[in-house]
């Protein structure tokens, strides 16, 4: 083995098949699947020209599939004429204009508002004249900095409906980083809300918008402000202009322009970037077909399903299941303003049992904090419509997924554990529910197209099992970004700067197992090297969380005068356990006995949380910052809860 190569010690074993009732009732079976696969082996660019004609209205029709002539710089579906925003809406109001688009829940939880697709197209349509209006046009950039509405939705549709290019800001964000991403984006308009509760507490977006204006922005010539929290907010004359006074009066027809397919759909900001702002840029009709095709594949959609995505539309999970993919399938879909949590830990499952929600995605972290709460609340809820579960953002934990199984899905629902990226576009490796034998904290195999293998550090392909390395993409896919935002040489140095123009490196290690499964052990850069020994994150975690008291865990390492580097653990208890004395070695002992003296942590600090995002996402670099015991430099005003570094100091 090289010594960059990435140790493990997998032992995970435990396989579940698809229920033979999801089997007989799939909309995508084993021969289609068979045969997917082989297409897109003999043909690879006909095999998604094939689909991009099947699945999406074309204005004009493409002449070639794919030009990869100037590689990493791919055009797929050259000469085509597309709009995204009529495949999203116009196109199912033949026989779906009554047909709900969307329920949406308030954070409070007392009021709901339900929209059919027939109102989903009047309302993008006035806000898009409304745009047009304020002198927007194809080209140009709108940032929108907006809570879990559905006007939020609205607005990226209509932008997508008029050839603009919104990006959008995760409503968590500091003033800075927005004001950062507005400049880079060089954007003419800023879409707004006065601001929202979550979680019972106010969030001022206004106040943070004016913020990021009066600190400079001199590219932005109006700012739009929805007024829907009820905050007390003062609006500029020369600036700010309510939604209700763009729309008023404007038509609900609106006339989509026709683009190419490689005019830039959105740009979105990578989370937790430092220094200058990482724009990733996506296309319009690669894009789009890659949220058509996981979402149909991936979840399995049936004309009647109810299904919900529980992310932001701050992230890429937002724009591609919320905002587009489920709306071109024609899907009822749930749409949430507040946190898992509140007003208490049942509030996932009440809204699953009010709205008969069958198809649920998810975090990870929202279900360890949902376990952490204990087993007794999801029981009090009567959650028989689902059929089908699924996890994005990062790897879940083996005993997290078997929690999720088991209490949840009632050993009922196949899991789609989902590996993809912002800069992907769409889902990359995941079951496909109807086919896939699953395992716990496997994201299984690469979906028809999708040419995913490992490397080792010269470049050669990892065929041994249980040997991690670098996870790469050796063949383009229509949903893939196009390029940083201005900067194509950081796009080439980013993603393709170790194993020539058409490697695409995700930045993840990885492994196969004997079945040929992906096992994501972590960012290539969270590697802990013990006396010389590259060891996975992900697995240490996992064999924390295996023990019966442990909710959540992160490790990093630190730098050690024997070891060269040692592992840190921070660890969140269930409700129910204590950190009693003894309870760190205990679980020290733990990690030894799952995985060897040498994943033992150095450490264990046991702490009521972990560092995140209002999003849900693990600050790595900050714990990394705290095992250093070095002082915290980062921007931390994105953290839930800032108050939490103090009690992890230790």
């Amino acid at each position: 083995m090289s010594s960059n190569q990435i140790e493990s010690v997998l032992k995970e074993n435990r396989t579940f098949a698809p229920p033979q009732k999801f089997i007989d009732n799939s909309v995508l079976s084993q021969a289609d699947f068979d045969a997917l696969n082989a297409r897109a082996e003999e043909d690879h660019a006909g095999f998604w020209g094939d689909l991009a004609r099947a699945e999406i209205d074309w204005q004009q029709d493409f002449e070639q599939a794919l030009d990869d002539s100037n590689a990493p710089f791919f055009k797929w579906f050259v000469g085509g004429k597309l709009n995204v925003s009529h495949n999203c809406i116009d196109r199912h109001l033949a026989d779906k204009a009554d047909k709900l688009a969307f329920i949406w829940e308030n954070d409070a939880g007392d009021e709901v508002r339900r929209i059919t697709f027939q109102e989903f197209h009047d309302e993008v349509c006035r806000f898009a004249n409304g745009l047009k209006a304020l002198g927007v046009g194809k080209g140009d950039r709108v940032v929108i900095y907006m809570p879990m509405v559905p006007e939020a939705v609205y607005a990226m549709q209509a932008c997508a409906r008029i050839g603009a290019i919104h990006s959008v800001v995760f409503g968590g964000f500091s003033s800075e980083a927005l004001r950062d991403r507005i400049n880079d984006a060089e954007a003419k308009l800023l879409i707004t809300a006065d601001g929202n509760l979550r979680g019972g507490k106010e969030v001022p977006l206004k106040s943070m918008t004016d913020k990021a204006l009066d600190a400079g922005c001199p590219s932005i010539e109006k700012s739009v402000v929805l007024l829907h929290g009820g905050l007390d907010v003062s609006m500029n004359p020369d600036r700010d202009i309510s939604w209700a006074d763009v729309v008023a009066g404007q038509a609900t027809e609106c006339e989509p322009e026709w683009v190419d397919p490689e005019h830039p759909l959105f740009i979105l900001y990578t989370s937790g970037s430092t220094g200058k702002p990482k724009g990733v840029q996506h296309s319009s009709g690669g894009y789009l077909l890659g949220a058509i095709m996981t979402n149909k594949w991936v979840f399995d959609l049936h004309a009647d399903d109810v299904y919900w995505c529980t992310a932001d539309v701050g992230w890429i999970t937002g724009h591609t299941y919320i905002c587009y993919g489920p709306t071109a399938v024609g899907v009822t879909q749930i749409m949430f303003e507040g946190v898992p949590t509140y007003p208490d830990a049942g509030r996932f499952w009440r809204m699953v049992q009010d709205h008969n929600v069958t198809i649920f995605y998810t975090a990870p972290t929202a279900i360890r904090a949902l376990m952490k709460a204990g087993d007794d609340i999801p029981k009090d809820y009567d959650l028989s419509s689902l059929r089908l579960l699924g996890t994005v953002g990062e790897p879940i934990n083996p005993e997290a997924w078997m929690w999720y199984r088991e209490t949840i899905g009632k050993n009922n629902c196949p899991i789609v554990d989902t590996w993809w990226q912002t800069e992907t576009g769409s889902i990359m490796i995941s079951p496909l529910p109807g086919q896939t034998t699953l395992k716990p904290g496997s994201c299984t195999r690469p979906l028809p197209g999708i040419a995913a293998t490992i490397y080792d550090e010269e470049g050669n392909e990892v065929t041994q099992p249980n040997v991690g390395g670098y996870l790469v993409v050796t063949k383009p896919w229509p949903s893939m970004l196009r390029t940083v935002w201005g900067d194509d040489q950081r796009f080439r140095d980013t993603y393709f700067f170790k194993f020539g123009d058409r490697v695409y490196i995700a930045g993840d290690s990885a492994q196969r197992d004997d079945d040929h499964y992906f096992w994501i052990l972590g960012r290539i850069d969270d590697v802990v090297n013990v006396s010389g020994h590259r060891l996975g994150t992900m697995e240490v975690e996992s064999a924390l969380v295996a023990h019966k008291a442990v909710a959540e865990a992160a490790v990093v390492g630190f730098p050690h005068e024997v070891k060269g580097e040692a592992i840190m653990a921070f660890v969140v208890l269930k409700t129910g356990y204590a950190d009693e004395e003894g309870l760190d070695q205990e679980l020290r002992k733990h990690v030894t006995e799952q995985l060897g003296a040498l994943a033992r942590p150095e450490e264990v600090r046991i702490a009521e949380g972990l560092p995140k995002t209002r999003s849900g996402k693990i600050m790595r670099r900050l714990l990394k910052s705290i095992a250093k015991g070095e002082d915290i430099t980062q921007d931390t005003s994105t953290l839930e809860n800032p108050a939490i570094l103090d009690q992890l100091r230790g």
